[in-house]
């Protein structure tokens, strides 16, 4: 991802630092900016996905036992 970076600063819970630490002692990412900054964009990417699938459903009609009990 290219851009401009800007500092954030986030509170994690000890056992998921170290599980970050034993990642990065196994060459899993560059860093531990990246391993998150990849975590992060999945995450958001999946809740993007799941959003647009959401709207998607809200557009489509009603089953029809649905329709035949409106009238």
């Amino acid at each position: 991802m290219k851009g401009k970076i800007k500092k954030a600063t986030f509170n994690q819970h000890t056992e998921l630092l170290e599980e970050l630490d034993e990642m990065m002692t196994h060459g899993i990412a560059s860093s531990k900016n990246a391993l998150v900054e990849q975590a992060i964009r999945k995450e958001l990417d999946e809740r993007k996905r799941q959003a647009r699938k959401n709207v998607g459903r809200s557009r489509q009609r009603p089953p029809v036992y649905e329709r035949r009990c409106r009238g």
